[in-house]
């Protein structure tokens, strides 16, 4: 028998066993043939599992890769990911497409993944293109969702919402008690009380129905991120019942104060340009403040600084100019105030608290401490000083007024622009902060461009996605501001309530995805 035939035969000099270490197989192959049966070869051979392919084949690793549980080539009973062709047992991420078992998750594409693609955490859905045609609409929704994980959204906020809700409500009791009292005191000293009931409804003629007008124009503006109506409501009936109250309160006593201490005149002077100035934008101010702390997910920035001062303003400047028109028409000069305040100036209160709304905004932009406690109060005395300028021009005389109103009218317009300028800036931050969701399968292209158009609301409202459709759209934009917060604040080492809500805000698309997706194949 000869020593180097195939072993097993027993002969002299044979070796009774395969190989140093190895086990025992019957019919052993010779060098270099492939193992045919579940046995180990000799030394050197290279390691066999049933029917494993031979060199070079899409099955085992080439010349390179990764040596794992012998000498050679790895083990195929256990699932390896090596460079070459992912093994069958298991699902790899390597060369070539990814393996049905589980879904793949890589930049790009979704389901398509190559070599060198970094790997991101996994996606709570695998997406499959659906390609469902829609009446009128070409193709329906790009991706498809399975069953979603229960969504429940975790409210961190919850009792500092609370807290800010008994403070509202403490606050509009109060307001409203203050402005019932001091209508009732003005209407019961009145000369003629029937008149000054007239002359009050006829101010509520000229007053209200503008606010279709002015409350129009910063809904169209913000159109990326739109608040919530029910926090514009509350900032403007903040505005309207709880500052008119206390500023009137504050406004009075001076007034008292100062006319008894240094005459009617001066006493006029100290609640114009003074008292009225500090005390009106404070507690307009207020509303900004109570959005900035209490409701922290529905503030984002400078836009919603204004957007809410904003409102809170028309709120106070609905039924200051109530008491204008009324007692301007007592005096027979109805028209000329409307003129003044209803067609030139409406704007004067927006923007002296859109003031103190930038200074917040800045505050919840910012992530350096000293500037959240300067920039609110720093910016509410440029409010301050802007009203009380305001004031001061309206009492040296109609002529210089009307002069003035030039350098208004410039001061304003420029003011929009600014605020266009920052509702854009907005937008690319929803943008750029909602790509790599594009990338990682969570969204498709078409999703973000409509997210991100100025008019996408309208075009996923009057479309198959309908009022579902709005709420995907709102629901991408918190989740792009939420990133976006949420970097910030790691560059910053700070921590920031926005990141509780990035993993809820992404569930929350895959379930109004689904129900889209129910809805078109309904329609």
């Amino acid at each position: 028998m000869s020593n180097y035939g195939p072993p097993g035969g027993g002969g002299s000099g044979g070796p009774p066993q395969p190989g140093h270490g190895q086990p025992q197989a019957p019919q052993q192959p010779g060098w270099g043939q492939p193992q045919q049966a579940p046995q180990q070869p000799g030394w050197g051979q290279p390691q066999q599992a049933p029917q494993q392919p031979g060199w070079g084949q899409p099955q085992q690793p080439g010349w390179g890769q990764p040596q794992q549980q012998g000498w050679g080539q790895p083990q195929q009973q256990a699932p390896q990911q090596g460079y070459g062709a992912p093994q069958q047992q298991a699902p790899q991420q390597g060369y070539g497409p990814p393996q049905p078992q589980a879904p793949q998750h890589g930049y790009g594409p979704p389901q398509q993944q190559g070599w060198g693609q970094p790997q991101p955490v996994a996606r709570t859905q695998p997406q499959v293109p659906m390609g469902l045609p829609m009446p009128g609409q070409g193709f329906g929704p790009a991706y498809a969702v399975g069953p979603v994980a229960p969504l429940d959204a975790p409210d961190p906020d919850r009792k500092f919402r609370m807290v800010g809700l008994t403070l509202w409500i403490v606050g509009m009791v109060a307001g409203i008690g203050l402005n019932v009292s001091f209508k009732f005191l003005e209407l019961f000293t009145a000369r003629n009380p029937g008149a000054a009931i007239a002359n009050l409804l006829l101010g509520l003629l000229f007053a209200l129905p503008p606010l279709v007008v002015y409350l129009f124009v910063p809904a169209i503006i913000d159109r990326y991120d739109p608040e919530p109506w029910w926090c514009l409501l509350m900032a403007f009936l903040w505005g309207a019942f709880t500052a008119t109250g206390f500023a009137a309160l504050i406004n009075t006593a001076v007034h008292v104060v100062g006319a008894s201490l240094f005459g009617s005149s001066a006493g006029e002077f100290l609640t114009a340009v003074v008292s009225a100035p500090l005390a009106e934008e404070f507690w307009k101010g207020l509303a900004v403040l109570g959005f900035f702390y209490f409701l922290r997910r529905e503030f984002d920035g400078v836009v919603d600084g204004i957007i809410y001062a904003t409102f809170a303003a028309l709120g106070f400047a609905a039924i200051e100019n109530v008491d204008y028109y009324a007692r301007a028409a007592a005096a027979d000069r109805l028209g000329p105030t409307f003129i003044i305040r209803g067609i030139l100036a409406p704007w004067g209160h927006p923007l002296y608290t859109s003031m103190t709304g930038i200074g917040f905004g800045i505050a919840r932009e910012s992530s350096n401490t000293a500037v959240r406690w300067l920039a609110p109060v720093g910016f509410y005395f440029v409010g301050v000083f802007l009203h009380a300028t305001w004031n001061f021009v309206a009492g040296l005389g109609t002529g210089f007024f009307f002069l003035s109103l030039i350098v208004w009218f410039l001061f304003v317009a420029a003011f929009f622009v600014i605020v266009i300028v920052l509702v854009l800036r907005k937008g690319r931050v929803i943008r750029d902060n909602l790509r790599d969701e594009v990338l990682i399968g969570n969204m498709s292209q078409e999703e973000l461009d409509l997210v991100c158009s100025p008019v996408g609301r309208l075009k996923a409202r009057f479309s198959w996605r309908g009022a579902t459709g709005v709420q995907f759209i709102r629901a991408a934009a918190r989740l792009a501001l939420s990133k976006w917060h949420t970097a910030r604040a790691m560059k910053g080492q700070k921590h920031t309530i926005s990141a509780d809500f990035i993993v809820p805000l992404r569930q929350e698309l895959a379930k109004l995805r689904q129900e889209m997706n129910a809805r078109a194949q309904r329609a």
